[in-house]
């Protein structure tokens, strides 16, 4: 694992992994590192990332000891948590990657493909082809580089129990990965409720600390919490559970270089504005608090015949547009490729 900021020949930044153990050279003792890391903090920045409300929580951490880890957080992280230039925001921007979606159609409209160090949503009613565009991102996010893969491990959240490994296989064999690698490259863990999601969630950055994960999908982000918060009365309390999650999710991403990409379900709502509702009066579930969350933000219907349409409704850096595809046994692809 990484004990500083890598870079490559080049000179570009590769990796802002740092090891929580590297705290120690900071006056941190080794017991409280242990403790740490017993709470799911296994990198400087995740530390960095929490508050200190948060790190007291923690057995024997007080006021002076977690005063003590922060400092040492900032002299572990000197060129984080403040200003920077432009230029360098830049140096940093050039590192992510972009994971292709099987479909030409669909890379055409994203640039590329789904991009990493950013959250990627796409939701829609169903049979519009989310779980189906999960499952082929799993297999992408393991293809070479010089076939336009990322080259890395996937982890997957499935929130309702639509994960099919028979689907990896399929994929796999279409693009002619090794299909019982493409599935043991996959981690993947059912939630049983949205604090269970959550839990696992922290449990990933064990995992992505070793650097070897291109990919997080959550299948989907608001099942769960859609069932566990009812009525308006608990709207607020799903909304607040919900922008935590979200925040943790965004903050894994930057950290790690890895493409997050989610599923979301729809609710009818004829009155919605054309903001947030597609063209048949549907809206995204988690309202502003996953609106805000999410960087690019895809609406998936159903178009003529077997034909799928995804829109991009809002991205930073990709301009409003059209995509048609199709479902198939080898996953997403173009409609003349069936």
């Amino acid at each position: 694992m990484p004990a500083s900021v890598a870079s490559s020949d080049d000179g570009e930044v590769e990796s802002l992994i740092v090891d929580i153990d590297q705290l120690q050279a900071h006056g941190v003792s080794q017991a409280d590192i242990l403790k740490l890391k017993g709470n799911s903090y296994h990198t400087v920045a995740a530390v960095q990332a929490a508050t200190s409300r948060t790190l007291l929580k923690i057995r024997g951490f007080s006021d002076t000891k977690v005063d003590k880890v922060k400092e040492a957080v900032k002299k572990c992280l000197p060129n984080r948590g403040g200003f920077t230039t432009g230029t360098e925001v830049l140096h940093l921007r050039k590192t992510c990657f972009r994971i292709p979606t099987g479909s030409k159609q669909w890379d055409g409209i994203l640039n590329g493909g789904f991009q990493s160090r950013s959250i990627n949503e796409v939701y829609g009613e169903f049979r519009c082809g989310k779980t189906q565009l999960a499952h082929t991102l799993c297999v992408m996010a393991q293809m070479p580089k010089d076939q336009g893969g990322a080259e890395g491990k996937v982890a997957y959240i499935d929130a309702e129990g639509t994960f099919r490994p028979e689907r990896i296989i399929q994929i796999a064999e279409r693009f002619g990965i090794d299909p019982e690698t493409a599935v043991d490259n996959v981690t993947i863990a059912r939630a049983d409720n949205s604090e269970h999601q959550h839990e696992l969630l922290t449990q990933l950055n064990e995992n992505f600390a070793t650097g070897e994960y291109r990919l997080l999908v959550i299948d989907s982000i608001c099942a769960l919490f859609r069932v566990d918060y009812m009525g308006r009365g608990e709207l607020n309390a799903r909304q607040q559970s919900l922008g935590l999650h979200l925040n943790r999710i965004g903050h894994m991403a930057e950290e790690f270089n890895i493409t997050v990409f989610m599923t979301n379900q729809v609710q009818s709502d004829p009155g919605a504005s054309a903001l947030f509702a597609g063209a048949d009066g549907r809206k995204p579930i988690g309202g502003h608090v996953l609106a805000h969350a999410s960087t690019t933000r895809v609406l998936l219907r159903k178009g003529r015949g077997e034909e799928r349409v995804a829109k991009i409704q809002d991205s930073p850096d990709c301009p409003e547009r059209e995509a048609t595809y199709i479902i198939t046994t080898g996953g997403i692809n173009d409609p003349e490729k069936a």
